[in-house]
């Protein structure tokens, strides 16, 4: 098994049981799908607020690993290391 931290931004701590961060236990070797999956159990409207119908992640939602956009990587076939640092942030729109 492998751990890494997960932090979201303060709009999605009311769908992932009011917390902002924690360490998420997966699979080692674990593909970004995996760990997004692991993360969300038990909190379905977190995982639709993150990833479409399709299962990818929403356009308006990065997810970085250690600092480095998923989608500049492998996406969500990027392995997530023992002991990464993930961080969503999702866009702001405005006018």
């Amino acid at each position: 098994m492998a751990s890494a931290s997960l932090e979201v931004p303060g709009t999605l701590a009311p769908l992932w049981g009011e917390q902002r961060r924690a360490v998420i236990e997966f699979d080692t070797g674990a593909p970004l799908a995996d760990f997004l999956d692991q993360a969300a159990q038990g909190h379905p409207r977190f995982a639709r607020r993150i990833r479409d119908e399709t299962g990818a992640v929403r356009r308006y939602v990065n997810v970085f690993i250690d600092g480095e956009n998923a989608r500049a990587l492998e996406g969500l076939a990027t392995v997530v290391p023992d002991g990464a640092s993930v961080l969503i942030i999702q866009s702001v729109a405005g006018g």
